[in-house]
């Protein structure tokens, strides 16, 4: 019987972390289905869903994982699914939005701003942040860009007038469009 895992790792960049992965996940007869990768900080971050069966699979896979994690410095974990993976929006309509806020760099903003989103029961479905100095001054800029379902039932002017609420107090510009089908 088929089943769903998760997986997520972590370690310093290098050649290699995506192959290591890879190659564990199809030595064991398993499917990638669907990954995320990024590098934050000199770090390399992955998530990936993959598909598997077998009787001890699961104990196979975890002592290859504390394998990879020896042999490679690797932080990996890695879990079964109760079943597939739900399409995203599947409990309520969504609408597709995206949220950029910037300003000067100070503690909270994305603190604030998620907060904000969860008590309106919108789900963040990725979300980008950097600090980076300004060209001619140095001052430190934050950015966080944020893509969201919006359920159908939120009016986009409230939740716009609630944010320029936030970026008031935090003194941040934050702008919502909603998403073109070519943007996804």
């Amino acid at each position: 019987m088929k089943r769903w895992y998760a997986l997520s790792a972590i370690g310093k960049d290098r050649p290699g972390i995506v192959a290591d992965l890879a190659e564990l996940i199809f030595e064991h007869g398993c499917n990638l289905e669907d990954s995320s990768m990024t590098i934050l900080g000199g770090e390399f971050a992955v998530l990936l869903l993959f598909t598997g069966s077998g009787d001890d699979l699961e104990r196979r896979l975890s002592s290859a994982c504390k394998r990879l994690e020896w042999e490679r410095r690797l932080t990996v974990f890695f879990r079964p699914l109760e079943g597939p993976p739900m399409p995203y929006g599947h409990t309520a309509r969504r609408e597709v939005y995206e949220l950029l806020a910037t300003g000067v760099d100070k503690a909270g903003i994305v603190a604030r701003v998620c907060r904000l989103l969860a008590e309106r029961d919108i789900t963040i479905r990725e979300m980008k942040t950097v600090s980076r100095p300004e060209p001619e001054s140095g001052t430190p800029i934050y950015t966080m860009r944020v893509e969201m379902g919006v359920p159908a039932s939120i009016g986009l002017a409230t939740l716009e007038a609630d944010l320029d609420r936030i970026a008031e107090e935090l003194k941040i510009d934050v702008t919502v469009r909603a998403r073109r089908p070519a943007d996804l």
